[in-house]
This record gives structure tokens, C-alpha cells and sequence, in this order.
């Protein structure tokens, strides 16, 4: 219950979130400290609409590497990250390596970022961006089946 709630509401109270796990609240406080410690809980944050902020485009990229032109994939990883507009890059298996999803206030400054950002990395061989049209589901929580709340 604990981990589930968290995902859900990231600013309930310790005092709701006790009554919800049906424990006292300093309990409650306790098992949340442990699982950040364990790294169960990774962090706290805030989900942006980067709509609402003027960034109206959306675009999946996949990506194939030439491993002959790469003097390592750990690089070209450390290269994906720190491009800001990546919001989320995943080395993946089968046709392509990498996925990236990169967000962009329009067509203009996305065609800025592939022509003088993302096809200057040596080492990629294929490049194909896809535009999001409609976000079906975005869920960003994953709710846990756990008997026994991770036994912390």
C-alpha cells in the first residue's frame, strides 16, 4: 500500500498515508525511510506538462549504431544523457539499439536538435523519428502487488 499510494500521491501526508497502511505514524515514516535507503524509493519529483510550457512536440527516435565507427557504447550513452532535450533514451534489443523520447517546443527547434546536436554523434548509422500524435496512456506508476509491502 505504501509504495502504490507514494506513486499515486508523492505529497500525502505521513499522517494519511498511516492511516491508509493502518499503522502509527512514526511506523509509517520508518518503513518509507527504509525503502528509500534500500533504493526502492528512487526519488520524489514533479510530473511537468511540458505542453503547458509551450513544448508542443513530442518525438520517439529510433536509433542504429555502425559499432565499427564507435570507440565505445558506454560513450555514445553518456553522449545520449546529456543532451537536454532526451528525456528518455533506453538501449534496447533487436532492429535498432536506442530509443530516444525528446521534447521540443516545435518542428523547427526539433530539426535544430537532429541537424546540429544529434547526427553530429559518431558512431550512429540509421536515424528515424516518429511525432507523437495522441498520448493514449502516459502512467508513470506501476502498482505493486506486494502481500507484505516489500517487508520494510
Amino acid at each position: 500500500i505504501i509504495l502504490n499510494t507514494l506513486q499515486e500521491n508523492g505529497k500525502i501526508t505521513n499522517s494519511k498515508l498511516s492511516k491508509l497502511v493502518g499503522i502509527s505514524a512514526p511506523a509509517t515514516l520508518e518503513r518509507v525511510k527504509r525503502l528509500e535507503s534500500a533504493g526502492v524509493i528512487a526519488s520524489f519529483t514533479v510530473i511537468v506538462d511540458h505542453e503547458k510550457l509551450g513544448y508542443l512536440i513530442t518525438g520517439i527516435v529510433n536509433l542504429s549504431l555502425n559499432l565499427s565507427q564507435l570507440t565505445s557504447v558506454e560513450g555514445i550513452k553518456k553522449e545520449f544523457a546529456a543532451l537536454d532535450e532526451v528525456v528518455e533514451c533506453y538501449q534496447i534489443s533487436g532492429e535498432n539499439d536506442f530509443i530516444l523520447k525528446v521534447i521540443s517546443k516545435n518542428i523547427k527547434t526539433y530539426a535544430e536538435f537532429m541537424n546540429n546536436k544529434l547526427t553530429k554523434i559518431d558512431g550512429i548509422r540509421f536515424i528515424k523519428s516518429s511525432f507523437v500524435i495522441d498520448s493514449v496512456k502516459e502512467n508513470r506508476t506501476f502498482l505493486f502487488d506486494l502481500d507484505e509491502e516489500y517487508k520494510m
